[in-house]
């Protein structure tokens, strides 16, 4: 007997993370959950909280599996809508690194790879431009490391974190 296996089904490695919904007006709600399914290929209803950090906006966490890059694709479905904060998280596997996008209105999108113990994993080119930079004169290389790590994106979400500590994680599995 001979068993086939096509590339595709050959290269899908599951991988599972977290999005937290850290604000979200009400009207906006259904939208990221419409979103949120399209990308993992099932139907997602969030349990949406009133948020304490800002009057009138929701907030929501759900935890998934799916395919590795999954939450690249949510991020890039969720980026860019006006009053939404978000971030999603994916776990390493033994054939990828993991990552973690942060998104404000504001700042707009944080990406980092993260490694097994979800360190930030910074790659080198980006560092040497930190570098650069703070030797120009353009910046200090506090201020570009604070970048590269998201501090910005952790400095304004942090109000909304702990808003929304004790809140219930759901968990959605997607078939790969």
């Amino acid at each position: 007997m001979t068993a086939h296996m096509n590339t595709r089904s050959a290269t899908r490695t599951a991988t599972r993370g977290v999005l937290y919904v850290h604000s979200a007006p009400s009207a906006l709600c259904p939208h990221v959950e419409w979103a949120v399914g399209g990308v993992l290929g099932v139907a997602v209803n969030l349990d949406w909280t009133p948020q304490p950090a800002q009057a009138g906006t929701y907030r929501a966490e759900l935890s998934w599996t799916g395919s590795v890059g999954s939450a690249a694709a949510v991020a890039s479905a969720l980026k860019g809508w006006n009053h939404l904060r978000f971030e999603i998280t994916e776990e390493p596997t033994s054939s990828s690194e993991g990552a973690r996008f942060s998104y404000t209105p504001e700042l707009g999108v944080f990406h980092a790879v993260t490694g097994l113990h979800g360190d930030i994993m910074i790659p080198e080119d980006r560092l040497k431009a930190a570098v650069v930079k703070a030797a120009l004169g353009e910046t200090t290389i506090n201020v570009e490391i604070d970048k590269l790590l998201g501090k910005p994106w952790d400095d304004e979400l942090e109000t909304f974190r702990h808003a929304g500590e004790g809140a219930p994680v759901r968990w959605l599995h997607q078939v790969v």
